[in-house]
């Protein structure tokens, strides 16, 4: 058979298209096939038992001469070696990048975010996959799950360090850590290098919610509440907050059809708070007056407490805290947060409320769903009790004056004769 005479570069960089396709040989199957367009590509062309079949081997010149010659050598060898044809090596491939790109950290964090997704309120979802897309993707969001080291994950959040963001770094690495783990469950990589990280990076400063805790300066804070001269909403909106101790932004965002007046209570339905169970919260009987008076105002629209630039939207996430300000409380001694440091202090120092009811109340959920199910159903009767003996506190503070034998004297948050 009469030898081929391999190809040399500057030949297939030298090629000019013709009015019809045609091919450059380089011999053991391998040519150059160049278009009337000018495109030229490497083509190898073998036999699958009595029949000729061929596979692309790339556009030249990207694939160079040399490429190509290394491309058909490996063909030939798992052909010959293994009996798998080159069609046959490229659908493994292009299977083998499929399961890879379904196995980066990006794609196991994302379907992760996915399946948390149902548990979360939907501002929640949002700011983890920010988050995660802001400051770990970029480094780690291709890489295999299953090849991510510790040290890769640590020199990703010591990026993040490096700004000072100690609070983030802690809720990055306790989101790698769910994916990991998600990953393990899964069946995408054994190891967690998050969990071995937990004690390696700096620990930012425990968060507090400033709150007024002295009996005697709560009580002249709920008098200046009282006496505040802002709008009917905010006003409202302001002699609410202790009693129902919500989230700031349950309060603002509070809707008219959540809260039924007649039955006293306020629900507010899943999703639209951290967790995904609905938050039912007994109205005392001074919640229920304040709610009386605002509704003239409100009752008409969808928000209990409407922003000044229209019903349709509520009050401002600051508003509370802007009262604060008003009346002389720096962020330092006092937050809209804090009216719910202050009730959970109170009514758990005073030892007469069960705690579940307590964190019930704050909806706090339990991690044991069970255990979260009969919770809820267990202690809404007590938590009605607990509230209304609450809102009587509330009052008895506001009315009480400073007094030198009792300047830290508390009254009690228990339930009185007309109460029961």
């Amino acid at each position: 058979m009469r030898r081929i005479r391999e190809l040399t570069d500057r030949e297939c960089r030298e090629a000019r298209p013709r009015e019809k396709l045609y091919k450059m040989f380089d011999g053991r199957g391998l040519y150059l096939e160049v278009g009337p367009s000018g495109r030229k590509a490497w083509w190898l062309k073998f036999l699958v038992g009595k029949k000729d079949s061929r596979v692309s081997l790339g556009e030249y010149p990207s694939t160079s001469l040399a490429r190509a010659r290394i491309l058909r050598e490996e063909h030939r060898r798992r052909l010959r070696e293994e009996g798998v044809t080159p069609s046959q090596h490229k659908r493994r491939e292009a299977l083998a990048r499929q399961v890879a790109a379904a196995n980066t950290f990006e794609a196991v964090a994302r379907e992760w975010i996915e399946v948390r997704t149902v548990d979360w309120a939907p501002k929640t979802a949002s700011t983890v996959t920010t988050r995660l897309e802001q400051n770990l993707f970029g480094d780690l969001g291709a890489r295999p799950i299953a090849q991510i080291s510790v040290a890769e994950l640590r020199a990703a959040l010591l990026k993040v360090e490096a700004r000072g963001t100690l609070v983030l770094v802690k809720k990055l690495r306790q989101y790698a850590d769910a994916v990991f783990e998600f990953g393990r469950g899964t069946d995408r990589c054994v190891d967690n290098p998050a969990q071995r990280l937990k004690r390696t990076l700096k620990t930012p400063q425990e968060r507090h919610h400033p709150a007024i805790l002295d009996p005697i300066r709560l009580g002249e804070l709920l008098r200046d509440i009282d006496g505040y001269r802002g709008t009917a909403v905010v006003r409202s909106a302001f002699r609410l907050a202790p009693l129902v101790f919500v989230r700031p932004g349950e309060l603002r965002q509070a809707e008219w059809k959540h809260i039924d007046l007649q039955e006293a209570v306020w629900r507010i339905p899943p999703g639209e708070m951290k967790k995904r169970n609905g938050y039912v919260i007994p109205l005392s009987l001074q919640a229920l007056a304040i709610l009386r008076e605002i509704q003239p105002f409100s009752g008409r629209g969808r928000y209990v407490f409407p922003s000044i630039r229209g019903q349709d939207r509520p009050m401002s996430e600051n508003t509370i805290n802007a009262a604060l300000r008003s009346l002389g409380y720096t962020k330092d001694e006092m937050t809209g947060h804090g009216f719910r440091t202050i009730a959970c202090t109170f009514l758990n120092e005073e030892g007469t409320w069960n705690r579940d009811a307590i964190e019930r109340q704050l909806s706090h959920t339990e991690r044991d769903t069970v255990r979260d199910a009969y919770n809820r159903a267990e202690y809404i009767n007590e938590r009605r009790r607990m509230m209304q003996a609450w809102a009587d506190c509330v009052d008895q503070l506001a009315q009480r004056r400073p007094k030198p034998d009792a300047a830290n004297e508390v009254p009690p948050v228990q339930e009185t004769a007309d109460a029961a």
